[in-house]
């Protein structure tokens, strides 16, 4: 089908929550499924850069229904509050598991130990999901955010928290395929107990913040930013932009379980979304398998499906 991410399917009566909902293109996600009339939620960890992103959205989107909820991902015990608050409220419709740490500099640990962006990309959103799936209705949908950097990550079971030879972008790579492993599980356990939710996943190319429009308070750009992020418009698009694929994910009507959107441009840096395919290592059912069992065990949450 054609997408056009102007013309967003309507979504109203369905509420959204949007992890990392408060920057980037978390925000951008919450805006347009705004706009096209769902109830967003903003969770994010800080509770003033929220409020300043709600104050962004309903300055763009002019009676946008929206609340938000704090959760910090990278803190178990914030993830289990979060969740409790989540499903008090009502049916969740879509989750978009989008927050992330993407740089770490030196090694750092979340609040039960694990590697900061396994722990926060993977774990925290892992045991988020399978927290939610009771208040996850019959329509809903669990969208992963991906990256391209997952292609040339690979797992070591025997260092998930990346203790030996720590390099930061690499680290971010293998966080990245576990969320995908993670998606691709998750589609394959909703389809074998006969759920009709669909966990799909997406990827957002290249989203450079200096290319993405201003939305005040939130995001103001200077002439300098400006003028500085130019050069790269060739093979990047803003963070406006990079929303387009996560949104496709979340409301294409077509959207089968188990696929994976992104920018069709060249490389998939840039361009209007369509569905990928992930690499092989995103594909293997025996690591994800394995995965799964292992952030049960290191979250203490379970699988009830």
């Amino acid at each position: 089908m054609t997408w056009d991410p102007h013309a967003v399917p309507a979504q109203d009566g369905r509420t959204a929550v949007i992890t990392g909902g408060n920057a980037g293109i978390g925000y951008h996600v919450a805006e347009q499924l705004a706009r096209a009339g769902a109830h967003v939620v903003l969770a994010g960890r800080s509770a003033e850069r929220t409020r300043t992103a709600l104050a962004a959205l309903r300055a763009s989107v002019p009676g946008a229904s929206a609340a938000e909820v704090r959760l910090d991902l990278a803190d178990l015990h914030s993830v289990r509050h979060a969740a409790e608050q989540l499903a008090a409220a009502g049916p969740v419709d879509l989750l978009v598991n989008n927050a992330g740490v993407t740089s770490s500099g030196a090694r750092a640990e979340t609040a039960q130990g694990f590697e900061l962006m396994f722990g926060t990309n993977h774990l925290g959103h892992f045991a988020l999901t399978l927290l939610l799936a009771p208040a996850l209705g019959p329509d809903s949908r669990v969208v992963s955010l991906g990256s391209l950097t997952h292609a040339r990550a690979r797992l070591d079971f025997d260092d998930l928290q990346s203790r030996d030879g720590y390099r930061s972008m690499a680290v971010y790579g293998r966080s990245k395929l576990a969320v995908l492993l993670f998606a691709a599980e998750l589609d394959r356990r909703l389809r074998a107990s006969g759920s009709t939710v669909r966990s799909v996943a997406a990827h957002p190319g290249w989203a450079v913040q200096g290319l993405t429009p201003a939305r005040p308070p939130l995001w103001e750009p200077g002439a300098f930013a400006a003028l500085r992020s130019a050069p790269l418009a060739l093979l990047a698009q803003g963070k406006d932009r990079g929303a387009w694929p996560v949104v496709r994910a979340a409301t294409d009507p077509g959207a089968v379980g188990g696929q994976y959107f992104g920018p069709r441009g060249p490389g998939s840096l840039k361009g209007p979304p369509a569905v990928q395919v992930t690499a092989g290592s995103a594909r293997d059912r025996v690591a994800a398998a394995r995965l799964w069992a292992v952030s049960e065990e290191l979250t203490g949450v379970s699988w009830a499906g």
